[in-house]
């Protein structure tokens, strides 16, 4: 183990170790999560499963929107009410429609 003098050291100096240290803890950490990860999938992967199969997590997928409004001219046409406007909506805004006649559930 180190020997450092900490009381004869400025306060820069302990700031400087300071971080060091606190870099060299997470990236030691993240290497033993890493390793811990890579040793039970391997060991599900053995055993002829994925790691989320035994979780019971399904993965990263992104949450699907249901859609609120619906194009009442062709109702394949459906928006969440996020992101941006599809064109029959801003159609039908610029000809000074309202959005709640859009709604699917009113």
């Amino acid at each position: 183990m180190l020997d450092l003098d900490l009381d004869a050291m400025d306060l820069g100096d302990l700031k400087k170790l300071q971080a060091k240290v606190s870099n060299a803890i997470k990236t030691y950490e993240d290497r033993q999560r890493k390793t811990a990860l890579a040793e039970l999938e391997a060991k599900a992967a053995e055993m002829g499963f994925s790691l989320a199969d035994l979780t019971g997590q399904p993965g990263r997928k992104s949450k699907v929107n249901p859609p609120k409004y619906r194009n009442p001219e062709d109702g394949t046409q459906t928006w969440s009410g996020r992101g941006r406007q599809p064109a029959w909506i801003k159609d039908a805004l610029a000809k000074g429609e309202s959005l709640d006649q859009f709604l699917i559930v009113k």
